[in-house]
């Protein structure tokens, strides 16, 4: 009985969401080329949060060197970008990052990679918000953080902003207003938000380059004392303390990681490129090569920012809540500081304005798929907007504006975004070296209804042959094509090595904050590791793949995943613990959310009790918006 409650538990766990068939009179129009998926893809990854963030990086994480940050987030996110465009290939079908998931790989995956997206769509807004309030306090004097840090500051711990930025949570409650009083989204101050953008991007790249010192990438002590002359040197000799040692990059390898960690809350956005496989007129080609470029595209934007700033402006004379019009008017250009904050300001209202539309739909959607509580599907009548899903995601990211810093909201977006990196490389290491699996409810086979449980005295009968067998097509399998076996096998070996690349990852970083020195027992561990990843990562280049014919696969299967994997979960461990530790709590409430309702409510378990047509649930899932996660 026990064993067969488990297999049912499991059951529910892993079970997949079956398309609707869909006429052929209702496909997407291919009518997108590789120009308009990159015109797509910059306006949703080139964020205009980056004014801020490239002043806190140079000034307190990693100096100069932070466009090495950008340059390697870069490298990597063309790896996650690789494993998106194959992602999207398995579903022939518009949709989102979170119903490929629940298509592909299960409920319980599906929610996991939901509920961590509802957390970037909720702290990405609260960060827009707080660095608007920064840009508009700048403009008029910064009276607005003095007033508010004399009143409402805020002596909790570090994880905290110093006071309670009430005009942020006002921004979100004003934004939010303006959407339930029956706004629309505007394509056209997208695209104004998008132009203003790159504006204010070229403007500051080019003045960096024209009122720029190459000296200020090699600072030393005395450079730091003449800065700072006449005042009260609260950081030591030797080192500059807090400010790091000086030169191109004064935090050192580890200052550069935290950067690279930090930076990859800029680079997300591949996954919209990734869903449009349906209306792209060569997939092919056009998705794979778009995200490349988009990607490659907003590396030289951020990268000139982080350029600029630093030959304007020595990298601890930066204010960081402020960085590009102070570093204009610090290389004595004063005009231009007007016309750049207010740049700024607009490009960062628009881009809040669009994220307060963006927020509510991935609830609605699973609050209709029964995950989350179905009082979230909800609509109003009369503007048929999703009252409760957009008021619960207004109300969260307004606390996170009124309370967090710009900095530790970036960090929860990055550490959610590296979460969901890893989680759809791992599911393309696991899809390739499947059977052929059954993604259309006119497909269903009766093999895959019943999933019969072995019988135990089968089991029990011969058992050194059959682990010699096992043992055996570890490395010799006997079919050219994956088997349910050889299925089961990738499974099992691809979630020991997320395991064995965790407990890596670990040892890496105790070993990187000693300057890879000091004891070599950290070298004989982090050998013997690796050794173990590689011989587990051959078992499953041994395994059979599927031939299903895709309009893209990942390369060098499954050494690029891995790798993809690897560098993650390694940058996951340099986010700070605070932000660790509210992502770890936000996770939990998740969870307790799904094995305490969502399991028994999600619409596959209403399927089972009651026809299609008795539900006003049974929406086409095959058409949902990509902008959903």
């Amino acid at each position: 009985m026990l064993l067969q409650f488990v297999h049912q538990f499991g059951q529910k766990l892993i079970r997949k969401w079956l398309l609707e068939p869909i006429d052929e009179s209702e496909r997407p129009v291919a009518h997108l080329n590789t120009l308009n998926l990159v015109n797509v893809g910059v306006g949703r990854m080139l964020i205009v949060g980056i004014y801020i963030l490239a002043g806190a990086l140079a000034k307190f994480i990693a100096g100069p060197a932070t466009i090495i940050s950008f340059l390697v987030v870069a490298m990597f996110s063309m790896l996650s970008g690789l494993c998106y465009a194959e992602f999207g290939a398995w579903v022939p079908r518009s949709g989102s990052t979170y119903f490929y998931s629940y298509v592909t790989m299960g409920q319980v995956y599906a929610f996991i990679i939901g509920w961590n997206s509802i957390l970037l769509l909720v702290s990405g807004t609260a960060a827009l918000a707080r660095a608007s309030s920064y840009i508009f306090d700048s403009l008029i004097g910064n009276h607005i953080s003095q007033a508010l840090q004399e009143t409402f500051s805020l002596h909790l711990p570090y994880s905290l902003a110093t006071y309670a930025d009430f005009f942020a949570l006002g921004l979100v409650l004003l934004m939010t207003g303006l959407r339930l009083l029956g706004a629309r989204e505007s394509i056209l101050v997208t695209k104004i938000s998008i132009g203003i953008n790159i504006l204010v991007l070229i403007f500051i790249t080019i003045t960096g380059f024209i009122k720029g010192d190459l000296h200020n990438w090699k600072l030393t002590e005395q450079d730091y004392k003449l800065n700072t002359s006449g005042s009260r040197d609260i950081y030591g000799l030797g080192r500059l303390g807090p400010l790091g040692s000086g030169g191109f990059a004064p935090f050192g390898f580890e200052g550069i990681l935290q950067g690279t960690a930090t930076c990859f809350y800029y680079f997300f956005g591949a996954d919209v490129l990734a869903t449009k496989g349906a209306e792209a007129i060569n997939p092919h080609r056009s998705i794979p090569w778009s995200i490349l470029i988009t990607i490659f595209i907003c590396f030289l934007a951020y990268s000139g920012v982080s350029v600029a700033l630093t030959l304007m402006v020595p990298y601890y004379l930066i204010q960081p809540h402020n960085p590009l019009p102070q570093a204009i008017l610090h290389s004595l250009w004063l005009p231009a500081t007007y016309i750049m904050t207010i740049g700024t300001l607009c490009a960062l209202i628009f881009r809040l304005h669009a994220a307060v539309f963006k927020m509510p739909t991935l609830i609605y959607t699973m609050a209709e798929d029964g995950l989350l509580f179905r009082v979230l599907t909800r609509i109003h009548v009369r503007t048929g907007i999703h009252v409760l899903a957009l008021m619960s995601a207004a109300n969260l990211a307004g606390i996170m504006a009124l309370l967090f810093r710009f900095t530790d909201l970036v960090d929860l977006v990055s550490v959610g975004t590296l979460l969901i990196y890893s989680l759809v490389a791992f599911s393309i290491l696991v899809l390739r070296y499947q059977p052929d699996q059954n993604l259309s409810k006119n497909e269903n086979t009766e093999e895959e209804i019943e999933m019969p449980v072995p019988d135990e005295h089968l089991l029990d009968s011969e058992p050194e042959a059959r682990n010699s067998n096992i043992l055996k097509s570890l490395w010799f399998p006997i079919s050219t094509i994956p088997t349910r076996k050889s299925g089961q096998i990738v499974y099992g070996c691809a979630s020991l090595l997320v395991l064995l690349m965790i407990i890596l990852s670990l040892i890496l970083v105790q070993w990187s904050s000693q300057g890879f020195s000091g004891d070599s027992k950290y070298t004989r561990v982090a050998v013997l590791l690796l050794l173990l990843i590689i011989g587990v990562m051959v078992i499953i280049w041994r395994q059979p793949q599927n031939p299903i014919p895709l309009y893209f696969k990942v390369p060098a299967l499954p050494v690029l995943p891995l790798v993809s994997i690897l560098v993650n979960i390694y940058l996951m461990m340099q986010i700070t613990s605070g932000t660790r530790a509210i992502f770890g709590i936000w996770n939990v409430i998740g969870f307790l959310i799904y094995f305490g309702y969502g399991i028994r409510h999600s619409l596959e378990e209403n399927d089972e009790q009651q026809p299609p047509a008795s539900t006003s649930q049974t929406l086409d899932k095959n058409t949902r918006s990509p902008e959903s996660s």
